[in-house]
């Protein structure tokens, strides 16, 4: 027997949402997630009323979703893609992004991470870090400069509630204090770096997959490739079996964190940020003399640069295949050059 919509009471329940009791309408819900999203920009002071900013896209449901609901709501918001040469997946991620752009006449800035900085995420693997980690440095580092160099005061990202929830699932198990006073859904604007919001962190991934759906978003399903074995993976797999169990624990653990525990974690936060100096390569803020970005960067380009002499090497040492023109390396016989591996 269907359900009716638990607001409007007229039109059939189209999903329901535990943690809030609601069943609700594709009309109703669409609502529901705006008004989300609004009271969360209000509560954590992320925009002022039509305020201009810069959405992070990756082409999946979250960053399109969050783009599409501040465009509703009726902020100036214009998406930036970082193109990060993780083979048919950043293609794919990149025609979603470039879709929904010409959909809604919104701008979208393109960004390609090989272009930029010399490397790819694939060849960033194995530089000191795991791809994820490499590429949210990545990320996080691109993303900044982007919005800076075209006069973004804030950059919006997509983390939703169990983004969060993972997150602060990882930071308590470590019993990270640095980390979890970093852990706050608007981080200030400060000299040389934008102001980054959060806006989806009461919506779970299913409202945000819901929300796309319903409004004919066309975004990327498939997970990255290069995510096998994230530890964030693991820990939303095993915060799904609590919610199973106990509907609205991930609802409860993130908000209870920012209201009761967070505000006690101000003085690891001032500390944190007392240690910080610029970097002297690129003026981020670290602790080190060069910041974690730099030195990423400069590992993936010498490991790209061995990688190539090696390749190099192995192609003048292999038999009947030619390294380059002239005198030491004449054609093989018959006048016909074998080709490179």
């Amino acid at each position: 027997m269907a359900v009716n919509c638990r607001r409007c009471r007229e039109a059939p329940a189209v999903i329901d949402i535990p943690h809030h009791q609601l069943s609700l309408c594709a009309p109703c819900f669409l609502k529901h997630c705006r008004d989300q999203v609004q009271r969360t920009i209000d509560a954590h002071k992320m925009l002022e009323p039509g305020e201009r900013c810069l959405v992070a896209v990756s082409g999946g449901k979250d960053s399109l979703a969050v783009w599409d609901i501040l465009l509703d709501l009726g902020y100036p918001a214009d998406g930036v893609y970082l193109g990060l040469g993780i083979g048919e997946y950043s293609d794919a991620s990149a025609e979603r992004a470039r879709g929904f752009a010409a959909k809604r006449g919104a701008r979208l800035i393109e960004v390609d991470l090989a272009t930029e900085l010399g490397f790819t995420i694939p060849e960033a693997r194995g530089a000191g870090r795991s791809s994820c980690s490499a590429c949210g440095l990545s990320k996080r580092h691109l993303l900044n400069r982007v919005a800076v160099e075209n006069g973004y005061r804030v950059l919006v990202t997509g983390h939703n509630l169990d983004d969060e929830v993972a997150v602060l699932f990882g930071n308590v198990m470590r019993w990270d204090l640095p980390y979890l006073a970093r852990q706050y859904p608007t981080l200030p604007e400060r000299e040389g770096f934008a102001r980054r919001v959060k806006p989806l962190v009461r919506l779970s991934e299913r409202e945000t997959a819901a929300y796309c759906v319903i409004r004919g978003i066309d975004y990327i399903i498939d997970e990255c490739p290069m995510a096998v074995g994230n530890k964030h993976l693991m820990y939303k797999e095993l915060i799904n079996a609590l919610e199973e169990k106990q509907p609205g624990a991930k609802y409860h653990f993130f908000l209870g964190f920012l209201d009761r525990v967070h505000p006690r974690l101000e003085d690891v936060g001032e500390e944190d940020r007392a240690g910080l100096r610029p970097c002297v390569r690129c003026g981020s803020p670290t602790i080190a003399e060069v910041c974690a970005f730099c030195r990423l960067a400069d590992r993936s380009r010498n490991k790209k640069a061995r990688r190539r002499k090696r390749q190099r090497v192995a192609e003048e040492e292999a038999p009947g295949v030619p390294a380059g023109p002239g005198p030491s390396h004449p054609e093989p016989a018959g006048g016909s050059r074998a080709p490179h591996r």
